[in-house]
């Protein structure tokens, strides 16, 4: 399975919002390791901005950090072609631009999950299913890339 990794799952990796959620969040990296994980670029932008306004790291910690992360995980670009069907899906769906655009290179990649905290738990586009994976009870997809 495909499995694609929202912002908040690297930066709470990183211990930037307590050792509780750092765990839960490395424990689904490692739990899913059988599955391709993805992470696009717009992803790593993102937690280098968290992890350094918010988190606490300085732009070279930030800079190791993500290197490292980029070698864990497929890293996906952006096209034009994903920002203009991210565009559509903005506007059709009510979604953040920066949201729609992880979404939209997570369909072009042909994964199945989006793992994240932010965007709406459950949601489905494309087959592209966005499943929160800090909640109490997992949902079923997770479940079954977890292994479990």
């Amino acid at each position: 399975m495909r499995i694609t990794f929202d912002t908040n799952v690297l930066v709470y990796a990183e211990g930037a919002n307590g050792p509780d959620l750092r765990q839960i969040a490395l424990s689904v990296i490692k739990g899913t390791r059988n599955s391709q994980q993805f992470v696009p670029i717009q992803v790593l932008s993102e937690t280098f901005n968290v992890l350094t306004k918010k988190g606490g790291f300085s732009r070279r910690e930030a800079q190791a950090t993500l290197h490292a992360w980029s070698r864990v995980f497929h890293v996906l670009a952006t096209t034009i072609e994903d920002f203009e069907t991210a565009s559509e899906l903005s506007a059709s769906h009510n979604l953040q631009i920066y949201d729609a655009i992880i979404l939209a290179v997570s369909d072009a990649a042909g994964c199945r999950l989006l793992l994240s905290q932010d965007m709406q738990h459950g949601f489905e586009w494309r087959g592209v299913t966005v499943i929160n994976p800090f909640l109490a009870e997992p949902h079923p997809l997770l479940r079954r890339a977890l292994g479990s």
